[in-house]
């Protein structure tokens, strides 16, 4: 049985949390649809002490962030920004239209068609994190989405330099220095300035996520992509110590709502584990951060078996789950609730967040149970039509159909199967409601 040497929040105080956003959040959503910009430009004001006649940046305001990139710097990110750009287009290729005849005469088919407008939510309250603007807009270029819209918040009193030359550069349509809760809801809602979009993607804080999930039906949504969650999975024979506490720490430090989560079969392995993190934040730059989120969400787990690990680990469902053991093929085999996976000791969280090339918006709150990551199809509608090529074929599935109608007492829909029988398979059926005709009355 698995035994938790260290709890997190309760779920009491977790509902209590998500209950207060979902208030803030309701309101400020009902306040943009009512009076669009003008609310917009005072959550801007008020949240992030940022005001400008237009939020949509010019292009010489955005040729002037690419240009301030050092070479190095901009090397860098187009190198991020090719290995994205390569998996989505990898992930792309193994999406096919079909079109296969089932039946003689009957052709059935889909097309995978790109939306034509998508949303990117690009976090930088605390830190630019501009590699969100590769994970989004190249991944929905790559989809052949038309007009892709991106927002971020400006970062100490500016329009965020590295952000904004990874969009330019990822191949934004459109870029607004806006943050929070009012960017989400311009791009969803739309406004007198802003154009409504298709499809909000993106991660963010807890406001962001629950923004989303309020907008959900009036747009699509990529997933619930709110506070980073991390789980270790680790042993004494896969990791040690201080490999497992610094990958906790370097996820964590996102905020003080990111869950960082330990889980081992070793109770010495775990003692020695939070031992290593409790000197790690004696040193690390950002343990202000990660020290809130540590104490308040940080858990440690000890299971008896690999096989418990496993449950334990898809009851957590996490977005990130770290693989540090004797045998991390086991997991990727058995485990079916996360975001991603990071196998064996030699990759880590980080190379996903920032580089490797797969995407790193990802599911939390255990939306993991039902949904993957963002990725290429997120911004395609696999469409379905059928056409019937022969008289015959039709005069077949309209009597099957005209069956199948009569037991679920749908005259009308079985009327549309009776009067193709009646005109392609030359067969005097009845209309819909009227008894079987007799040789007398056929005749």
């Amino acid at each position: 049985m698995a035994t938790w040497l260290k709890r997190g929040a309760t779920a009491e105080a977790k509902a209590d949390a998500d209950r207060k956003v979902r208030d803030i959040v309701e309101a400020a959503l009902a306040d943009i649809e009512t009076r669009g910009d003008e609310a917009v430009r005072e959550m801007s004001i008020k949240f992030d002490g940022w005001d400008r006649d237009d939020y949509r940046l010019s292009q010489a305001e955005i040729d002037a962030c690419v240009d301030s990139l050092s070479p190095q710097e901009r090397k860098d990110i187009e190198f991020a920004q090719a290995q994205v750009k390569n998996f989505a287009q990898i992930q792309r290729d193994s999406m096919k239209d079909v079109e296969v005849e089932t039946l003689p005469g009957v052709v059935l088919g889909h097309r995978n068609i790109p939306l034509n407008s998508a949303g990117c939510y690009v976090p930088g309250g605390k830190y630019p994190l501009l590699a969100s603007a590769h994970m989004s807009v190249i991944t929905a270029k790559v989809a052949g989405v038309k007009r892709v819209v991106t927002c971020a918040p400006p970062f100490q009193g500016q329009p965020a330099r590295a952000i904004v030359a990874a969009q330019a550069m990822a191949g934004a349509d459109a870029i607004y220095a806006l943050g929070g809760i009012q960017a989400v809801g311009a791009m969803a809602i739309g406004t007198q300035s802003i154009d409504p979009v298709d499809i909000l993607v993106g991660p963010g804080n807890a406001f962001v996520a629950e923004a989303k999930r309020q907008l959900f039906g009036r747009v699509g949504i990529d997933l619930f992509a709110g506070p980073t969650e991390t789980l270790i999975i680790a042993d004494e024979i896969g990791c040690d110590p201080e490999i497992a506490a610094t990958d906790i720490l370097g996820q964590v430090e996102h905020g003080p709502d990111s869950p960082g989560v330990l889980l081992t079969n070793s109770e010495k392995f775990a003692r020695a584990t939070m031992a290593e993190i409790e000197r790690l934040l004696q040193i690390l730059p950002t343990a202000d951060h990660a020290r809130k989120a540590w104490e308040n969400f940080g858990e440690v787990i000890v299971a008896d078996s690999y096989e418990e690990m496993v449950k334990v680990a898809d009851e957590i469902a996490s977005e990130h789950v770290q693989v540090m053991t004797a045998d991390p093929d086991y997991f990727l085999k058995n485990m079916t609730n996360y975001g991603a996976l990071f196998l064996g000791n030699r990759t880590n969280v980080s190379f996903g967040d920032k580089v490797i090339g797969t995407n790193h918006t990802l599911p939390t709150k255990k939306s993991a149970r039902y949904t993957g990551g963002l990725w290429v199809g997120k911004f395609l509608k696999t469409c379905t039509y059928q056409r019937v090529t022969t008289d015959e074929a039709s005069a077949l599935i309209g009597e099957y159909c005209s069956r199948l109608c009569a037991l679920e007492g749908f005259a009308g829909h079985g009327e549309q199967a009776n009067i193709r029988v009646r005109r392609f398979g030359g067969r005097n059926v009845p209309y819909a409601g009227q008894a079987e005709p007799t040789p007398e009355t056929a005749a």
